[in-house]
Protein backbone atom coordinates (compact mmCIF):
# COMPACT_ATOMS: atom_id res chain seq x y z
CA UNK A 1 0.00 0.00 0.00
CA UNK A 2 1.42 3.41 -0.99
CA UNK A 3 1.91 6.12 1.63
CA UNK A 4 1.29 9.86 1.30
CA UNK A 5 2.92 12.68 3.26
CA UNK A 6 3.39 16.41 2.87
CA UNK A 7 3.55 19.88 4.35
CA UNK A 8 0.22 21.72 4.37
CA UNK A 9 1.08 25.37 4.93
CA UNK A 10 -1.73 27.46 6.40
CA UNK A 11 -1.64 31.10 5.33
CA UNK A 12 -3.98 34.08 5.49
CA UNK A 13 -4.50 37.55 6.86
CA UNK A 14 -4.52 38.16 10.63
CA UNK A 15 -7.66 37.28 12.59
CA UNK A 16 -9.33 35.02 10.00
CA UNK A 17 -9.33 31.95 12.26
CA UNK A 18 -6.16 30.24 10.99
CA UNK A 19 -5.04 29.12 14.43
CA UNK A 20 -8.52 27.93 15.39
CA UNK A 21 -8.62 25.81 12.23
CA UNK A 22 -5.09 24.50 12.90
CA UNK A 23 -6.12 23.34 16.38
CA UNK A 24 -9.27 21.67 15.06
CA UNK A 25 -7.32 19.88 12.32
CA UNK A 26 -4.64 18.65 14.73
CA UNK A 27 -7.01 17.96 17.62
CA UNK A 28 -4.84 19.85 20.14
CA UNK A 29 -4.44 23.50 21.21
CA UNK A 30 -1.04 24.07 19.60
CA UNK A 31 -1.58 27.60 18.27
CA UNK A 32 -2.76 30.31 20.64
CA UNK A 33 -6.19 31.69 19.87
CA UNK A 34 -7.47 35.06 21.12
CA UNK A 35 -9.88 37.66 19.82
CA UNK A 36 -6.91 39.91 18.97
CA UNK A 37 -5.10 39.91 15.63
CA UNK A 38 -1.43 39.03 15.12
CA UNK A 39 -1.25 36.54 18.00
CA UNK A 40 0.82 33.95 16.09
CA UNK A 41 4.49 34.96 15.94
CA UNK A 42 6.23 31.70 15.05
CA UNK A 43 5.79 28.85 12.60
CA UNK A 44 4.19 25.95 14.47
CA UNK A 45 3.93 22.41 13.09
CA UNK A 46 1.13 20.01 13.95
CA UNK A 47 1.46 16.40 12.77
CA UNK A 48 -1.53 14.18 11.98
CA UNK A 49 -1.19 10.54 10.96
CA UNK A 50 -3.58 8.17 9.23
CA UNK A 51 -2.97 4.55 8.26
CA UNK A 52 -1.55 5.55 4.88
CA UNK A 53 -0.81 9.28 5.20
CA UNK A 54 0.89 11.95 7.29
CA UNK A 55 -0.14 15.61 7.14
CA UNK A 56 2.30 18.14 8.58
CA UNK A 57 0.25 21.28 9.19
CA UNK A 58 2.22 24.52 9.41
CA UNK A 59 0.56 27.52 11.06
CA UNK A 60 2.26 30.81 10.24
CA UNK A 61 1.77 34.43 11.39
CA UNK A 62 -0.95 36.37 9.61
CA UNK A 63 0.26 38.26 6.56
CA UNK A 64 0.95 41.94 7.24
CA UNK A 65 3.14 44.86 6.20
CA UNK A 66 5.88 44.86 8.87
CA UNK A 67 6.36 47.98 10.99
CA UNK A 68 9.32 46.76 13.06
CA UNK A 69 11.95 44.01 13.05
CA UNK A 70 9.85 41.49 15.01
CA UNK A 71 7.16 41.65 12.31
CA UNK A 72 9.83 41.31 9.59
CA UNK A 73 10.97 38.13 11.29
CA UNK A 74 7.37 36.91 11.49
CA UNK A 75 7.02 37.41 7.73
CA UNK A 76 10.17 35.32 7.23
CA UNK A 77 8.24 32.39 8.69
CA UNK A 78 5.58 33.02 6.01
CA UNK A 79 8.28 33.12 3.31
CA UNK A 80 9.67 29.76 4.42
CA UNK A 81 6.19 28.26 4.45
CA UNK A 82 5.59 29.42 0.87
CA UNK A 83 8.88 27.93 -0.28
CA UNK A 84 8.45 24.42 1.16
CA UNK A 85 4.70 23.82 0.79
CA UNK A 86 3.31 20.66 -0.76
CA UNK A 87 -0.21 22.09 -0.44
CA UNK A 88 -1.40 25.60 0.42
CA UNK A 89 -4.33 25.82 2.80
CA UNK A 90 -5.46 29.42 2.50
CA UNK A 91 -7.86 30.57 5.20
CA UNK A 92 -10.05 33.52 4.28
CA UNK A 93 -13.03 35.00 6.04
CA UNK A 94 -16.42 35.34 4.42
CA UNK A 95 -16.65 39.02 3.54
CA UNK A 96 -12.89 39.28 2.94
CA UNK A 97 -11.91 39.80 -0.69
CA UNK A 98 -8.16 40.36 -0.79
CA UNK A 99 -4.79 39.02 0.27
CA UNK A 100 -1.28 40.35 -0.33
CA UNK A 101 -1.14 40.56 -4.15
CA UNK A 102 2.50 39.46 -4.39
CA UNK A 103 1.85 36.36 -2.31
CA UNK A 104 -1.28 35.54 -4.33
CA UNK A 105 0.71 35.77 -7.58
CA UNK A 106 3.45 33.51 -6.24
CA UNK A 107 0.96 30.92 -4.97
CA UNK A 108 -0.94 30.99 -8.26
CA UNK A 109 2.24 30.59 -10.30
CA UNK A 110 3.70 27.84 -8.10
CA UNK A 111 1.61 25.01 -9.52
CA UNK A 112 1.17 23.71 -5.96
CA UNK A 113 -2.35 22.51 -5.03
CA UNK A 114 -4.45 25.12 -3.23
CA UNK A 115 -7.36 24.53 -0.88
CA UNK A 116 -9.22 27.66 0.22
CA UNK A 117 -11.09 27.37 3.52
CA UNK A 118 -13.78 30.06 3.47
CA UNK A 119 -14.21 30.52 7.22
CA UNK A 120 -16.98 31.93 9.46
CA UNK A 121 -19.75 31.05 7.00
CA UNK A 122 -22.11 30.68 9.99
CA UNK A 123 -22.07 34.49 10.33
CA UNK A 124 -23.33 35.19 6.78
CA UNK A 125 -26.33 34.54 4.52
CA UNK A 126 -26.10 31.72 1.98
CA UNK A 127 -26.06 34.05 -1.05
CA UNK A 128 -23.09 35.99 0.39
CA UNK A 129 -21.20 32.74 0.97
CA UNK A 130 -21.87 31.63 -2.62
CA UNK A 131 -20.63 35.00 -3.95
CA UNK A 132 -17.39 34.64 -2.05
CA UNK A 133 -16.88 31.06 -3.23
CA UNK A 134 -17.18 32.34 -6.82
CA UNK A 135 -14.87 35.28 -6.02
CA UNK A 136 -12.02 33.08 -4.77
CA UNK A 137 -12.47 30.58 -7.61
CA UNK A 138 -11.96 33.50 -9.99
CA UNK A 139 -8.82 34.75 -8.21
CA UNK A 140 -7.33 31.26 -7.70
CA UNK A 141 -8.47 29.35 -10.76
CA UNK A 142 -7.13 25.95 -9.73
CA UNK A 143 -8.15 26.15 -6.07
CA UNK A 144 -10.80 24.07 -4.35
CA UNK A 145 -12.91 26.46 -2.24
CA UNK A 146 -14.64 24.91 0.78
CA UNK A 147 -17.03 26.85 3.07
CA UNK A 148 -16.36 26.09 6.76
CA UNK A 149 -16.78 27.25 10.33
CA UNK A 150 -13.58 26.37 12.20
CA UNK A 151 -15.09 27.46 15.50
CA UNK A 152 -18.02 25.04 15.15
CA UNK A 153 -16.17 22.32 13.20
CA UNK A 154 -18.56 22.69 10.27
CA UNK A 155 -17.33 21.05 7.03
CA UNK A 156 -13.76 20.68 8.33
CA UNK A 157 -13.82 17.02 7.27
CA UNK A 158 -14.24 18.16 3.65
CA UNK A 159 -11.03 20.20 4.01
CA UNK A 160 -9.15 17.18 5.38
CA UNK A 161 -10.38 14.98 2.53
CA UNK A 162 -9.28 17.55 -0.06
CA UNK A 163 -5.84 17.76 1.54
CA UNK A 164 -5.37 13.97 1.67
CA UNK A 165 -6.38 13.72 -1.98
CA UNK A 166 -3.63 16.22 -2.94
CA UNK A 167 -0.82 14.82 -0.77
CA UNK A 168 2.20 13.53 -2.74
CA UNK A 169 3.36 9.96 -2.31
CA UNK A 170 6.08 9.96 0.34
CA UNK A 171 7.18 8.15 3.50
CA UNK A 172 6.38 9.97 6.78
CA UNK A 173 8.55 12.99 7.61
CA UNK A 174 8.18 12.48 11.37
CA UNK A 175 7.76 9.46 13.69
CA UNK A 176 4.12 8.42 13.93
CA UNK A 177 3.90 9.25 17.64
CA UNK A 178 5.05 12.88 17.29
CA UNK A 179 2.46 15.66 17.50
CA UNK A 180 4.65 18.71 16.88
CA UNK A 181 8.24 19.85 16.39
CA UNK A 182 8.14 22.23 19.35
CA UNK A 183 9.21 21.42 22.94
CA UNK A 184 6.85 21.70 25.93
CA UNK A 185 8.59 24.91 27.11
CA UNK A 186 7.47 26.64 23.90
CA UNK A 187 3.80 25.86 24.50
CA UNK A 188 3.98 26.88 28.15
CA UNK A 189 5.43 30.24 27.08
CA UNK A 190 2.69 30.61 24.45
CA UNK A 191 -0.05 29.94 27.01
CA UNK A 192 1.36 32.64 29.32
CA UNK A 193 1.58 35.05 26.38
CA UNK A 194 -1.98 34.20 25.37
CA UNK A 195 -3.22 35.07 28.87
CA UNK A 196 -1.32 38.38 28.70
CA UNK A 197 -3.01 39.16 25.38
CA UNK A 198 -6.40 38.49 26.94
CA UNK A 199 -5.81 40.35 30.22
CA UNK A 200 -4.02 43.54 29.20
CA UNK A 201 -5.16 46.27 26.83
CA UNK A 202 -3.82 48.34 23.93
CA UNK A 203 -0.12 48.06 23.08
CA UNK A 204 1.08 46.32 26.26
CA UNK A 205 0.36 42.67 25.33
CA UNK A 206 1.97 43.11 21.90
CA UNK A 207 5.18 44.14 23.66
CA UNK A 208 5.23 40.96 25.74
CA UNK A 209 7.60 38.05 25.12
CA UNK A 210 7.76 35.03 27.44
CA UNK A 211 10.78 32.83 28.09
CA UNK A 212 10.54 29.68 30.23
CA UNK A 213 13.72 29.64 32.30
CA UNK A 214 13.02 26.41 34.19
CA UNK A 215 10.75 23.45 33.47
CA UNK A 216 11.34 20.83 36.15
CA UNK A 217 9.08 17.79 36.10
CA UNK A 218 8.63 15.75 39.27
CA UNK A 219 6.40 12.78 40.03
CA UNK A 220 3.34 14.77 41.08
CA UNK A 221 4.06 18.36 39.99
CA UNK A 222 5.89 20.48 37.39
CA UNK A 223 7.85 23.51 38.62
CA UNK A 224 7.97 26.29 36.00
CA UNK A 225 9.83 29.59 36.23
CA UNK A 226 9.14 32.05 33.42
CA UNK A 227 10.22 35.58 32.59
CA UNK A 228 7.81 38.04 31.01
CA UNK A 229 9.78 40.58 28.96
CA UNK A 230 8.36 43.97 28.04
CA UNK A 231 9.81 46.85 26.01
CA UNK A 232 9.50 49.68 28.57
CA UNK A 233 9.55 50.23 32.32
CA UNK A 234 6.02 51.67 32.23
CA UNK A 235 4.79 48.38 30.75
CA UNK A 236 6.43 46.42 33.56
CA UNK A 237 4.42 48.46 36.07
CA UNK A 238 1.19 47.65 34.18
CA UNK A 239 1.99 43.92 33.97
CA UNK A 240 2.65 43.72 37.73
CA UNK A 241 -0.33 45.89 38.67
CA UNK A 242 -1.16 47.58 41.95
CA UNK A 243 0.10 45.45 44.83
CA UNK A 244 1.04 42.73 42.32
CA UNK A 245 -2.61 41.90 41.69
CA UNK A 246 -2.43 41.89 37.87
CA UNK A 247 0.49 39.48 37.60
CA UNK A 248 -1.05 37.25 40.27
CA UNK A 249 -4.23 37.00 38.18
CA UNK A 250 -2.16 36.32 35.07
CA UNK A 251 -0.27 33.56 36.89
CA UNK A 252 -3.48 31.94 38.14
CA UNK A 253 -5.13 31.95 34.71
CA UNK A 254 -1.98 30.70 32.95
CA UNK A 255 -1.37 27.95 35.52
CA UNK A 256 -4.89 26.55 35.07
CA UNK A 257 -4.52 26.33 31.29
CA UNK A 258 -0.99 24.90 31.52
CA UNK A 259 -2.28 22.20 33.91
CA UNK A 260 -5.00 21.34 31.39
CA UNK A 261 -2.39 21.15 28.60
CA UNK A 262 0.20 19.03 30.47
CA UNK A 263 -2.41 17.07 32.45
CA UNK A 264 -0.48 17.53 35.69
CA UNK A 265 -0.30 19.86 38.67
CA UNK A 266 1.85 22.95 38.06
CA UNK A 267 3.69 25.44 40.24
CA UNK A 268 4.21 28.59 38.17
CA UNK A 269 6.50 31.47 39.15
CA UNK A 270 6.43 34.59 36.97
CA UNK A 271 8.91 37.47 36.93
CA UNK A 272 8.88 40.62 34.77
CA UNK A 273 11.95 42.09 33.09
CA UNK A 274 12.48 45.04 30.74
CA UNK A 275 14.30 44.34 27.46
CA UNK A 276 14.33 47.86 26.07
CA UNK A 277 12.72 48.13 22.61
CA UNK A 278 13.29 44.40 22.05
CA UNK A 279 10.97 44.27 19.03
CA UNK A 280 13.49 46.33 17.03
CA UNK A 281 16.69 44.86 18.49
CA UNK A 282 18.22 42.10 16.35
CA UNK A 283 20.30 40.62 19.18
CA UNK A 284 17.33 40.39 21.54
CA UNK A 285 15.11 38.96 18.79
CA UNK A 286 17.70 36.25 18.11
CA UNK A 287 17.81 35.45 21.81
CA UNK A 288 14.02 35.15 21.83
CA UNK A 289 14.09 32.67 18.94
CA UNK A 290 13.37 34.93 15.96
CA UNK A 291 15.78 34.42 13.08
CA UNK A 292 16.82 37.59 11.25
Amino acid sequence: MSHKAGFVNIIGNPNVGKSTLMNVLVGEKLSIVTSKAQTTRHRILGIVNGDDYQIVYSDTPGILDPNYKLQKSMMQFVETAIEDADIFLMVVETGESSLNSDILKRINASGIPIVVALNKVDLHEQHAVEQHIDHWKTILENAEVIPISALHGFNVEAVVNALIENLPESPPYYPKDELTDRPMRFFVAEIIRKKALEQYKKEVPYSVEVIVDQYKEQADIIHINAYIYVARESQKIIIIGKGGRAIKQLGTDARKEIEEFVEKRVYLDLSVKVAKNWRDDENKLRRFGYDQ
